[in-house]
């Protein structure tokens, strides 16, 4: 790498790197996830720089963030359904529906129709209880958090989360039921 390209490095580290550092942190339940997503995002910089330039760095720079924050918050919840099982369903586990312990098409496309389904089922909650549920499942907000954005009572977001849950095991229990019977 020229000495160029390493100054140019560095330079983005000291202009963007707090605000990177921080704009993740915000987005992510763990100090440690923050940093392992902004290790990723500079090894994808040092990587890009070495092959081309970037034009708009920021901008670069946050879009990234945001797409691995994402891929994240994606990988979390798949590893959230294969574990969650709670008192009150203990008789219904998504690993059924998940078949984690196969890897072959069948189970790819069986996977790939559950979280279709699963999107699906979300698109089909008011826009109160979707919101609530993905800034508290997937994005780690607490209600404490929400109501500060939301304005409204931590009672009221507890509430339309619970409601979210019991929509989304209602139509996932549906597909289950669906897929085990083959």
């Amino acid at each position: 790498m020229s000495s160029g390209k390493d100054s140019h490095i560095i330079e983005t580290i000291k202009e963007y790197g707090r605000g990177l550092l921080s704009f993740i942190r915000r987005r992510v339940k763990s100090d440690a996830d923050a940093e392992d997503i902004l290790q990723d995002v500079w090894h994808q910089f040092c990587a890009l720089v070495n092959a081309e330039p970037i034009e708009q760095t920021g901008a670069w720079l946050f879009r990234v963030a945001r797409n691995k924050i994402i891929d994240r918050h994606k990988k979390k919840s798949e590893q959230l359904f294969t574990e969650s099982v709670t008192e009150e369903e203990e008789t219904f586990s998504f690993k059924e529906i998940m078949m984690v312990d196969n890897a072959t098409p069948e189970t790819e496309y069986l996977r790939n129709v559950f979280w279709k389904q699963f999107f699906a089922a979300l698109e089909e909650l008011p826009e109160e209880q979707r919101q609530v549920y993905l800034w508290h499942e997937l994005e780690g907000l607490s209600f404490a958090d929400i109501a500060v954005l939301t304005g409204e009572n931590t009672g009221t977001l507890i509430s339309r989360k619970r409601y979210a849950v019991l929509h989304l095991r209602n139509r996932l229990r549906l597909l289950r039921d669906e897929i085990l019977i083959y």
